[in-house]
């Protein structure tokens, strides 16, 4: 199958962010990119300390932050913008005000009953930029049931997009986590790809290669994956997108749109 334009362009980058260039090359490299994109380094080391722009992108803090302790607070999975959220309706949710798309379809073949469970229940929009802290984390102590990698197109998904290009979730390539909490209820958290790098890394499913030469989707199931609420899980290799779904009456979003979260702050209660 010939790939798409979008996945050449971000093979293209990729090999360029993932090569180390000699030191004082790669520091003008890591400091240019910080200050273009401005990039709040408080948290992290200075740029020069990272041998490639990808160790940048991909950077860990420092010293970690404090995970709230209330079981009943949901957290922040990234550091994000939230484009959009609200009620899961006759099956849908919205990319970005007035831009519907199904939730099935979303989810793939292999995450069709989740699909169902979520009807009436919460979704969430959590965009990351260039410029924000790019790995992911539990918002919530789940146990992981099983995992799909859908491989797509790597369009952008910053608000021009969101705005004009219908189904850009569905079209992208994505991962599909499908969890369930201490009691039972479904929570779907679903990766989605980006322009340039493209690359989402799963840390405890290493089969999951995207951006690659994968044509179809492939599915993982787990007996006993517990994740614990903050618990690192995987990085995006540049900006992108974590979409956040709960099933019916567990969740109440406490947010705004445009509003800027960080992990570990609380964005809703659990019921």
């Amino acid at each position: 199958m010939k790939k798409h334009y979008s996945s050449i362009i971000s093979n293209g980058f990729g090999t360029f962010a993932s090569k180390a260039f000699p030191t004082p090359i790669q520091k003008i490299i890591n400091h240019g990119y910080v200050k273009l994109m401005g990039l709040d380094m408080r948290e992290f080391k200075n740029p020069s300390a990272y041998l490639t722009l990808n160790k940048l992108f991909t950077r860990s803090f420092e010293q970690n932050r404090e995970v709230p302790a209330d079981e009943k607070v949901m957290i922040s999975p990234v550091d994000a913008l939230i484009t959009d959220f609200g009620a899961i309706v006759e099956g849908k949710a919205y990319q970005i005000k007035g831009m519907e798309y199904n939730i099935e379809e979303l989810f793939g073949e292999h995450h069709k009953e989740a699909a169902k469970i979520v009807e009436g229940g919460q979704f969430v929009n959590l965009y990351l930029s260039p410029k924000d802290y790019h790995r992911y984390h539990m918002p919530h102590t789940l146990r992981v049931e099983s995992v799909s990698h859908i491989p797509g197109k790597l369009y952008p998904v910053n608000f021009p997009l969101l705005r004009n290009k219908k189904n850009l979730f569905i079209e992208n390539e994505r991962v599909i986590i499908d969890c369930e909490d201490q009691e039972g209820n479904t929570y779907v958290m679903v990766l989605v790809g980006a322009l340039n790098v493209g690359k989402m890394v799963v840390t405890f499913e290493e089969n999951i290669k995207t951006n690659s030469d994968i044509t179809e989707p492939q599915h993982y199931s787990y007996d006993d994956l517990w994740l614990q609420k903050g618990e690192l899980f995987g990085w995006f290799e540049m900006g992108s997108t974590l979409l956040l779904f709960s099933e019916k009456e567990t969740f109440v979003p406490e947010l705004a749109i445009n509003q800027k979260v960080k992990f570990t702050e609380p964005i809703g209660t659990i019921k």
